[in-house]
């Protein structure tokens, strides 16, 4: 399983939000060069990054900030924030994004997720489920549609969607466990490389995550307030 270490990017800060929240905002660096650093020196091979500013306004900003992470670490990246098109797709994959995260787009645009399908390898997409009470929310989480979970991820991989990131709205950045019971019925339900988000607070629930066989595990403010360390988390369950 993959250990995906996170950073959240605002106005060129490491910041982390509580449930997506922008008034909920804490800022752990002025540098994501140096935190993507120091996680790099652990032995991740890949980096969750969001473009906060890119999700607000839809303006990549920060996307020069992301290419020197990519310049200055051996990262794979996988990066979301505000990709409303197949041009915002191909131009995060040509700064070297290895993997680009589409929310919104997916549930509101889905014949222009084909159109990214049939253009991009498979490989290169990331597809966000954000849940609320097992529905999908979309809009920087402040939408909620009447899509079920499990319908939309069946949808998604019938398109020919390989891979998906799962988060518990209400899980996310309060270190209270991960949605077991969400993930395993995604599990069930789909063959999607499944990588879990939100309210990973132990290692005991990493160690669980591994054990499900799930392709990884996104952490976040459990690193940065010092529950545990990334290179005990990759020590667990190898990376």
């Amino acid at each position: 399983m993959f250990i995906l270490p996170a950073i959240d990017i605002k106005d060129g800060k490491v910041v982390r939000l509580k449930q997506g929240d922008f008034d909920k905002e804490t800022i752990y660096s002025e540098s994501p060069v140096d935190v993507a650093s120091q996680f790099a020196d652990f032995g991740a091979k890949w980096l969750h990054i969001v473009d906060l500013d890119g999700a607000a306004s839809g303006a990549h900003r920060n996307l020069d900030l992301i290419k020197d992470i990519r310049k200055k670490t051996n990262f794979k990246i996988q990066c979301g924030g505000g990709v409303r098109s197949k041009e915002d797709v191909q131009k995060m994959l040509a700064a070297g994004i290895n993997r680009v995260i589409i929310g919104t787009l997916a549930v509101k645009q889905p014949d222009v997720l084909t159109e990214i399908l049939d253009e991009f390898d498979h490989d290169q997409i990331l597809i966000s489920i954000d849940a609320r009470k097992g529905k999908v929310a979309t809009s920087g989480w402040k939408e909620e549609s009447d899509i079920e979970v499990i319908e939309f991820a069946k949808m998604l991989e019938d398109k020919g969607v390989k891979y998906i990131l799962y988060t518990d709205i209400a899980r996310d950045g309060m270190l209270v466990g991960p949605d077991f019971e969400g993930l395993i019925k995604l599990k069930e339900n789909t063959d999607l490389n499944i990588i879990a988000s939100g309210g990973v607070s132990a290692l005991e629930e990493i160690e669980r995550l591994d054990e499900l066989n799930f392709y990884g595990v996104i952490i976040g403010q459990a690193l940065y307030q010092g529950k545990f360390s990334l290179k005990e988390a990759i020590s667990r369950v190898g990376d």
